[in-house]
């Protein structure tokens, strides 16, 4: 997209623009993940989470039926640690993993490579599209992949709504304009009434796409999603726009292309699309308390067995960084979708 002198656009477009652009998006040209990276992911301070997410998942699958042939989907699948991790848990199991299809799906041709050199002994697709995914039970998993989508955001001033734009003076200065919309074309968009009971309306378009399009896609060949992130409760939406570079906030309209730019999931939103689609059910939990539940303490109790004290106190400290209040013990929370006919609920 040509950013042309004094041109408006929208407040996703930009995003779209700064994040996955072929040329200079983010996602596109770089590793952000790990140390040398921009931020750090839950796969990447400790295998106990992904070890923990893999048990869920063939639990998931036994009930389900233990089907012959069924899709394992990892949406943005990072610099494909998880992905690492689950397979080899998997091969504890080996009926699971001849009737699983590994597969991920991520946009980022950087990102691609990266999995593909980590993952090059394991029979993984890499799809592009999910609707191109085999038509047998699914069950997607979503680590910290929401917060990445782009969003719109409206806010509203004397029952007049005004959607945020960012103008560009020229190709590196950018700053933020109002200008007014009509509301209720949004909704009639969106098929939902989101501005009932808000002043302020936070948004991803492509996000509630991808929602509704897995949630029919388990309607229809059975599954479910586990949905891992960063987000809140509240029924009230609110400004969580923000960008991340080197482990420390940025200014979202400095360095386009160079600063990772994300949002809160507003869950209370997901939990209404998800009703409004019919016969669906959702469980939410706080990281930690899933976490808990799975038995990842008992694990690293395992795992840090006659151990020297320095490799017991890192895993430790790992598994306090994914658990603790203070960390992303409730920070980030687990959401799982399914049909409502399903009674699993291992982990909520």
């Amino acid at each position: 997209m040509k950013i042309k002198k004094n041109g408006e656009i929208t407040l996703d477009k930009f995003i779209n623009l700064s994040l996955y652009n072929k040329k200079f998006g983010y996602y596109m040209k770089k590793n952000p993940f790990g140390k040398q990276g921009d931020f750090i992911t839950a796969p990447n301070i400790s295998r106990l989470f992904s070890e923990m997410i893999a048990i869920w998942i063939i639990s998931f699958w036994k009930n389900l039926g233990s089907p012959k042939k069924f899709n394992l989907v990892e949406l943005g699948a990072g610099n494909g640690e998880m992905m690492k991790i689950l397979i080899e848990s998997f091969q504890n199991f080996p009926l699971f993993l001849k009737s699983c299809n590994l597969t991920i799906h991520e946009k980022s041709p950087t990102l691609i490579g990266i999995q593909k050199k980590k993952l090059s002994k394991s029979k993984v697709i890499w799809v592009s599209q999910i609707n191109k995914i085999k038509k047998n039970p699914s069950i997607f998993v979503a680590n910290e992949f929401f917060d990445a989508m782009p969003i719109k955001q409206f806010r509203k001033h004397k029952n007049i709504w005004y959607e945020k734009f960012v103008n560009f003076e020229n190709s590196t200065k950018a700053s933020f304009v109002e200008k007014k919309t009509d509301i209720k074309k949004i909704e009639k968009k969106l098929n939902f009434k989101i501005s009932q009971d808000q002043n302020f309306i936070e948004y991803s378009e492509s996000g509630l796409d991808y929602l509704k399009s897995i949630s029919n896609l388990i309607k229809k060949n059975n599954g479910g999603l586990l949905l891992i992130d960063y987000g809140y409760l509240d029924k009230r939406m609110k400004n969580t726009l923000q960008a991340v570079s080197n482990h420390k906030f940025a200014n979202i309209l400095d360095n386009i292309g160079r600063v990772d730019i994300t949002h809160n999931i507003n869950f209370e939103l997901f939990k209404k699309i998800t009703r409004e689609l019919g016969g669906l059910d959702n469980y939410l939990n706080t990281q930690k308390n899933f976490l808990v539940k799975m038995g990842i303490k008992q694990r690293a109790e395992l795992l840090s067995r006659n151990k020297s004290f320095s490799k017991k106190t890192d895993i430790f400290y790992r598994l306090n960084r994914l658990i603790d209040e203070k960390q992303m013990g409730t920070l980030f929370k687990v959401m799982f979708i399914k049909n409502k006919k399903n009674k699993f609920k291992l982990g909520f």
